[in-house]
């Protein structure tokens, strides 16, 4: 890079080119809506057969195309400003040392050169003459920062000394201008599509590296814009957000998804972006390492005699295999499954009316985290967050999301022309075995904080012209976390339902945080978990929720057993959709069952 290129660079041009690229990104994201949200959704809601299903194939292949130009463009958006940025902090320099190398009578070469004219004390009856300083950079090191102050103090011209300055600051602007060029030039030039119109996995893997990459490059660029509360409430979050500008926000969107999805308090719409970008990159990611592993042997099992009776084992074949891959392969198979179920739902938007969802919160990490929506909680009168229990996981989401399929269902008909949101809420460890975890309380005190937080970013990111009603519903060890909650800090609700609950830490209905009256119990037949949780989670002498004394509305249930709250058509599912809705008092009540049924 030299002076007459870096003078002549203009970085508004590229930030002309970034905005283009936005107004790409922002066109196709609202194609990917349209499609995914209208017409499909038109096409689940009226149409049958076999042609439907061939064009849903179709329009799915087609929404993917547009989010996967939505998300590059919005890289090379991002990309391009982060070039501009660092081009104009470089060619600021340089003007900066050209305008005060001119003040200072000194004249400046094309090569970068410096000439200073003559100063100083005479000697010798002669004032020192000028000269000329050679293109250079500020040293580095300390010795070479010693020898040039050393030749300036004993130069007899103190011009020299000005010109040295120059000199550097001059060759400290184009070496910042070179190096960003180099940096740049191979992020941009990785942001391209292979030649098809099929987004494969090796697509998305792709952009997690583009933006990997984008991300590393744009590091001053990003750091200088405002940066996310550390620790920040639902309010501090989303009054960062505000105050971004467009062209901060999509930043932010592009190279930190992830984080972005995490913040309670901003924008549905705008963490179902971010969370949809880091879904679809793990998921590519996750079955390009299941694709590189070795299928487990057909030869899983054999036969041998053992003290003279058979026994069936696995072959050492089998054993050798699962040795090197058995847990990585589960690990990534369960994954994909529960990844694979929480695609069945977007994909069923517009089925007998359903919303849209959002997805609210990602991550495959451990045991993993998802909280989906069906409609935007955003725009809803009502809202109902579901906490499941026990064994709950990224694995097994799909029962779980499908539980609050079933209650929007039910509520939209009690709803009375109002909206409805039902979200569910797996955004904590929860126990993975009944009996090894779910005695342990920790794992409820460890989640509550964080669905806390959750509840009080609805009430923030909410934008009906009243604040909407909310549900707060819990499932076995999903209602000890409720309870958790509450008794930690303030459950943000108007109404709780408890279902098949083992006890929520707390003795009574009123130190649930919610109006009297307003929290709503449900023990099916046949269901064991409350009388033999309460000896764990129970609050004071092992009260629960079912105990008259605990002070809960006791619903009428028609179900059986600890997971049958959620079949639809049911009077265990309706009565939790009066609730959601606003009509609670017109759920059939029923007197406590009896609390020793289960051991006499």
């Amino acid at each position: 890079m030299d002076i007459a290129t870096l003078k002549a660079l203009k970085p508004s041009e590229f930030e002309e080119a970034a905005d283009g690229y936005r107004a790409t990104s922002d066109m196709a994201s609202t194609a990917k809506d349209k499609v995914e949200n209208q017409i499909a959704a038109g096409i689940r809601n009226q149409l049958k057969g076999a042609a439907a299903t061939a064009a849903l194939d179709e329009l799915k292949e087609l929404a993917q195309n547009f989010h996967y130009v939505q998300t590059e463009c919005a890289l090379a958006s991002t990309a391009l400003n982060g070039f501009a940025y660092d081009m104009a902090a470089a060619k600021r320099k340089l003007e900066a040392a050209l305008e005060d190398a001119k003040a200072a009578g000194c004249t400046v070469g094309a090569d970068g050169s410096v000439t200073f004219p003559a100063g100083g004390k005479e000697v010798d009856g002669k004032v020192p003459e000028g000269g000329t300083v050679s293109a250079s950079t500020s040293a580095t090191d300390p010795t070479s920062a010693a020898i040039e102050r050393q030749a300036v103090n004993m130069h007899p011209n103190p011009n020299f000394g000005k010109a040295v300055e120059f000199a550097n600051r001059i060759g400290d602007a184009l070496k910042e201008a070179t190096d960003a060029d180099a940096k740049w030039a191979p992020k941009l030039r990785a942001l391209k599509a292979d030649d098809d119109l099929k987004v494969s996995d090796r697509d998305w893997s792709d952009v997690k590296s583009d933006q990997d990459g984008v991300s590393d490059a744009g590091k001053k660029y990003l750091d200088s814009m405002p940066q996310p509360p550390k620790d920040g409430s639902p309010k501090d979050n989303a009054a960062w957000w505000k105050g971004l500008n467009d062209e901060e926000r999509a930043a932010w969107l592009s190279l930190r998804p992830d984080s972005v999805g995490k913040l309670d308090g901003l924008p549905s719409a705008v963490r179902d972006e971010a969370n949809r970008v880091v879904f679809d990159e793990t998921r590519a990611r996750y079955q390009m390492e299941l694709d590189s592993i070795p299928k487990p042997p057909a030869n899983e099992w054999t036969w041998i005699t053992a003290g003279g009776y058979p026994a069936k084992v696995h072959t050492d074949e089998w054993m050798e295999w699962h040795r090197k891959y058995g847990d990585r392969y589960d690990f990534l198979d369960k994954s994909l499954r529960g990844m694979a179920d929480i695609q069945k739902r977007f994909d069923a938007t517009g089925t007998n009316g359903l919303p849209e969802a959002y997805l609210l919160g990602f991550s495959a990490e451990g045991d993993g985290r998802a909280i989906v929506a069906n409609g935007n909680p955003d725009t809803a009168d009502h809202q109902a967050v579901y906490v499941p229990g026990t064994t709950s996981d990224l694995n097994g989401i799909g029962g779980d999301v499908d539980r609050m399929v079933n209650l929007w269902n039910a509520a939209r008909s009690e709803a009375d022309g109002k909206t409805v949101s039902t979200i569910t809420w797996l955004g904590y460890d929860a126990p993975d075995d009944v009996k090894k975890d779910a005695p342990f309380e920790h794992y409820a005190y460890d989640g509550a904080p964080a669905f806390t937080k959750f509840l009080d970013g609805l009430e923030t990111s909410h934008t009906g012209d009243a604040p909407p009603h909310r549900t707060v519903i819990g499932h076995s060890y999903g209602t000890t976390l409720i309870g958790a909650a509450a008794e930690k800090g303030t459950l943000n609700a108007d109404d709780v339902v408890l279902a098949g609950s083992p006890g929520v830490k707390v003795s009574h209905a009123t130190e649930l945080d919610v109006p009297k009256g307003h929290v709503w119990n449900e023990e099916a037949k046949g269901d064991i978990v409350p009388d033999i949780g309460r000896w764990g989670h129970g609050g004071d002498w092992f009260i629960i929720p079912s105990d008259p004394e605990f002070g809960a509305n006791q619903m009428t249930t028609d179900t059986e057993g600890h997971s049958g709250y959620w079949n639809p058509g049911s009077d265990s599912l309706q009565n939790q959709a009066l609730v959601v809705t606003g009509h609670g008092n017109d759920a059939p009540l029923k007197p406590p069952p009896d609390k020793w049924a289960h051991v006499k």
